[in-house]
């Protein structure tokens, strides 16, 4: 089972720009999706974007200010948050889910998952 360690969080000011990574233990690129989601406080844990062979695939609140990519030679995934809100303020965790593809990731129950990072905390102040 691969696991992934998540880092890059921090606290930032509403308009600022903040950049996550996931690290793999094994590579990922050509046998999983590797997602974010984030959890607020009291929410529930929700998507925000994916990344597989398929290609990637995002929530609809951060599709023009997110970008997810990958660094294969690292087996690292990033997600590169621009015009960070106070509404993105939440942990920020990492998952991968063995065979999907992103677009399947977005839809999935969450217990779906083959692993789950510890996540990340960001912080956005107004």
């Amino acid at each position: 089972q691969v696991q992934l360690v998540e880092s890059g969080g921090g606290l930032v000011q509403a308009g600022d720009s903040l950049r996550l990574s996931c690290a793999a233990s094994e590579r990922t690129w050509d046998t999983y999706a590797v997602g974010w989601f984030r959890q607020a406080p009291g929410k529930e844990r929700e998507f925000v974007a994916a990344i597989s062979w398929s290609g990637t695939y995002y929530t609809d609140s951060v599709k023009d200010r997110f970008t997810i990519s990958r660094d294969n030679a690292k087996n690292t995934v990033y997600l590169q948050m621009n015009s960070l809100k106070p509404e993105d303020t939440a942990v920020y965790y990492c998952a991968a889910a063995f065979g999907e593809t992103a677009q399947a990731m977005g839809v999935m129950a969450h217990y779906a998952m083959d692993s789950w990072g510890k996540g990340t905390l960001v912080t956005v102040s107004s």
